[in-house]
């Protein structure tokens, strides 16, 4: 069988493939009060009957000031957990796991009022300058991820996933670039480490589910982040208890990068190998015989696709059918599908 679809387990989930759906905004909240619209409702599951082993929501902000845009998914509070358990169980009752990225867009936030960062440094000339973190509002927005947590597991996604790629608040504490703190939270590799080791454990304390962290492995620029740096910090979050690495690179500060199919991939393998702790591969991975080779040949341990899967919700089963591996078609499908 192809290793693509061989299933895989993290703690009590199993997984019946190695494709899963990639985080990707959706920006579909017209409202500002982050709650699932009927688009949500339409758009993931459908992803879920293609055939995705995991379904990861898109960057679902952990308080109101964290958002992305005014238009993103929330979980700030108890009252936006009916739509997101609603919207779990459409997953699930399809056969796929249901995952969800915690978010904080930190200094990369377009919302209105004030936006926060490790460092008052605006990301580009187009962003406002964001108000430096004081040690309360740190421990505000650990205790904010903890509390989404908490809801996430009230409504009922078996995975979690937290956003420290792409610019975004996490990954603004990792990069120097972007952190130039002189407290405990800013300086050298443990203490920039200090913000998500503390958000790990306080998830932790309400979540005993898979976690899994999504890095930018590089920084592609001088001075910024290499896979390498990350390796010792892999091996920090294996510690902490942390399942998967999902490997994506770049945005932490405006850089040209020169991305082609399977980019990523050696980020991947470099964490993978050097930290011991599984990975997942994203970025323009679009052939199934492609992903095949990189599960295959212990590359990673998971294939994410993202504008891939907004394409062709149905690609596993073009994957399947390419590296002549057997899928059950949803009852209502049997018809097209074999």
């Amino acid at each position: 069988m192809a290793t693509l679809f061989e299933p895989i387990k993290f703690g009590e989930v199993t997984l019946r493939n190695r494709i899963a759906m990639a985080p990707m905004c959706m920006y579909s909240c017209p409202e500002g009060d982050g709650r699932v619209q009927d688009w949500h409702l339409v758009h993931y599951p459908s992803r879920a009957v293609g055939g995705a082993g995991l379904i990861i929501l898109e960057a679902t902000a952990v308080q109101p000031e964290g958002r992305i845009s005014n238009e993103d998914l929330g979980i700030w509070e108890d009252g936006q957990t009916e739509g997101l358990g609603r919207l779990t169980g459409l997953i699930k009752q399809h056969g796929a796991a249901a995952g969800i990225q915690l978010a904080h867009a930190g200094r990369k936030s377009e919302t209105d009022g004030d936006i926060f960062a490790p460092s008052p440094i605006a990301f580009s000339d187009r962003y406002k300058e964001p108000k430096e973190m004081s040690a309360e509002d740190i421990r505000a927005t650990v205790e904010a991820f903890r509390e989404a947590a908490r809801r996430a597991k009230e409504a009922g996604f078996d995975v979690i996933e937290l956003h420290g790629a792409h610019g975004y608040l996490i990954n603004e504490f990792l990069s120097p670039l972007s952190n130039r703190r002189e407290d405990e939270y800013g300086g050298n590799a443990e203490n920039r480490y200090r913000f998500l080791r503390e958000t790990i454990d306080a998830v932790k304390e309400v979540w005993d589910g898979p976690l899994f962290i999504r890095i930018s492995a590089s920084d592609w620029a001088d001075g910024g982040m290499t896979p390498d740096d990350y390796v010792p910090m892999a091996g920090w979050m294996k510690e902490q208890g942390v399942d998967l690495i999902d490997v994506s690179s770049g945005a932490v500060v405006p850089a040209a990068i020169e991305s082609y199919p399977g980019y990523q991939v050696p980020f991947s393998e470099t964490i993978r190998n050097g930290a011991g702790i599984a990975t997942g591969a994203v970025g323009l991975i679009n052939e199934p015989e492609h992903a095949e080779e990189i599960v295959r040949n212990g590359r990673a341990d998971l294939v994410l696709l993202g504008r891939e899967l907004l394409r062709d919700p149905y690609w596993p089963r073009r994957a399947a059918d390419a590296l002549g591996a057997d899928i059950e078609a949803p009852v209502q499908y049997r018809r097209g599908w074999n």
